[in-house]
């Protein structure tokens, strides 16, 4: 497990295992892999759609919280990254 300074600072990127596409059908974000589709909420898909390997995360949540007009996301942005690493749905 990493800690939360280092998660900040790292610049992950969707696993190349796994592509994510709007659905319109589901009208929701997923991520499509050879044995299936991973359907993500509007949160999840809000944070994976911005993981580029260029941004830090640091810098992802704070354009999370100027484009929701809120703050202290850190909390959740990094225990859903936690969750995503673990399922393979991320790389750093």
């Amino acid at each position: 497990m990493m800690t939360d300074e280092a998660m900040l600072t790292s610049k992950p990127v969707v696993s190349s295992m796994f592509r994510l596409q709007w659905e319109e059908v589901q009208q929701s974000w997923v991520l499509l892999y050879p044995e299936g589709m991973v359907k993500l909420n509007n949160s999840a898909g809000e944070i994976m759609k911005r993981l580029d390997g260029e941004k830090t995360m640091s810098a992802l949540i704070t354009e999370l919280e100027t484009e929701f007009e809120t703050t202290g996301l850190q909390k959740e942005v990094l225990g859903f990254l936690e969750i995503a690493i673990q399922q393979g749905w991320v790389k750093l």
